[in-house]
């Protein structure tokens, strides 16, 4: 059996530790490995390393994980490890992994991989010279109900797509009334990267992208619609960056998207987050598992008439799209190509140019909120 060592890092937050140590490089240990085209075994052998050593020995005894560490530079420096992977700070990522690549290793990390552009560019130009393996989480290009949207495009059913409608968010408690919030409070101050549109519009940007066409312009206004709320520490704390962003996107081909974010928004649709694709020939509806079609043989004819109720079942008249293949945890999907574009050289569309783009677009949504306008998109050159 062949062996991959992982030094992974930044993985005691929620993230870090549910959906990349957890359901992934924890899931394959427990599978026996990943199966590698030739039919060899591969061993998946992490090191999770931190700076709070109490909590890096917890965790590895919680499950049993045989390494950790709170030398980073230790880490780095063992040549019998591979991959370097950060989940940790925004404001951080740009440095630890060009400290990486400058130790040979291939890295894999969360998004934003900055909260700069210019960082962002150099540090992949960086990586494209370094000749190692280079790659961003893009996690909601694997959600089953945007996989099912793929499926939906990649057959023809939308004839020409007119518009994208996306809602996202729910309601983040403010902490000041005996519920406590579900989110960490460094969210809401812009000087520990917080911030709706710098966390959402690097997402959206790569999901439009590649499900839809490319983003030409933008135009967003932000808002801090909740100014002030209580801290982990049970203190309070002024919120000096946005919780809410309503974004327009001009795509190529002519598509219009529209996507609001919001962690001041109660849910009154199917699930957390919502995509709405109208097309000529049919639309659909995909939340993160579901998803509902509506044909153009199937289209209703309401007619507006303010004098009498609705008549129509609007939600009866959409079908599901049925699961017609398994869906794997989306990270861990990912985890395994990323693993495999390492070890077999495997085909792998998103490298930190990725991760660059969803940092241009967050600049570009800020700078359009500041200025009050629309923004090109101008191609990124690496």
């Amino acid at each position: 059996m062949a062996r991959l060592g992982i030094i992974l890092h930044g993985v005691t937050g929620r993230m870090g530790y549910n959906q990349h140590l957890v359901r992934s490089i924890l899931a394959f240990r427990d599978q026996g490995g990943i199966t590698l085209k030739s039919g060899e075994k591969l061993e998946i052998d992490p090191i999770i390393v931190g700076r709070n050593g109490a909590k890096m020995e917890e965790l590895a005894k919680r499950h049993n994980i045989k390494r950790w560490s709170t030398d980073l530079d230790a880490a780095l420096a063992n040549p019998d490890d591979t991959i370097f992977f950060d989940a940790g700070t925004t404001l951080m990522r740009a440095e630890l992994l060009s400290r990486a690549l400058d130790a040979g290793k291939h890295v894999y990390c969360e998004k934003p991989i900055s909260d700069d552009l210019q960082v962002a560019i150099d540090l992949a130009r960086k990586a494209r010279r370094s000749g190692l393996k280079h790659g961003v989480v893009q996690d909601k290009l694997f959600l089953p109900g945007l996989r099912k949207l793929a499926l939906l495009r990649d057959s023809g059913f939308f004839g020409k797509i007119l518009s994208v409608r996306g809602e996202f968010g729910y309601w983040v408690f403010e902490g000041d009334w005996g519920v406590p919030a579900q989110r960490p409070s460094w969210n809401y101050r812009k000087g520990d990267g917080g911030g709706i549109i710098l966390d959402m519009l690097c997402h959206w940007r790569y999901v439009l992208d590649n499900l839809f066409g490319e983003v030409k312009a933008v135009s967003c206004l932000g808002a801090t619609h909740i100014p002030r709320r209580i801290d982990e520490q049970g203190k309070p704390y002024d919120c000096d960056t946005d919780d809410a962003a309503y974004a327009t996107f001009e795509l190529d081909g002519g598509a219009i998207a529209q996507i609001n974010s919001s962690w001041a928004v109660r849910v009154r649709r199917d699930d957390l987050v919502t995509f709405q694709v109208d097309g000529t020939h049919g639309s659909a509806v995909a939340g993160l598992t579901k998803c509902w079609s509506q044909h153009r043989v199937n289209t209703p004819k309401p007619v507006w008439n303010p004098d009498q109720p609705q008549t129509i079942d609007f939600y009866k008249t959409w079908d599901e799209v049925p699961d017609t293949q398994a869906f794997d945890n989306g990270f861990k999907v990912q985890w395994e190509m990323f693993i495999r574009h390492v070890v077999e050289d495997a085909p792998w569309p998103y490298g930190l140019e990725a991760g660059a783009k969803g940092v241009q677009l967050a600049e570009l949504g800020l700078k359009s909120w500041a200025e009050r306008r629309w923004l090109d998109v101008p191609t990124l050159e690496f």
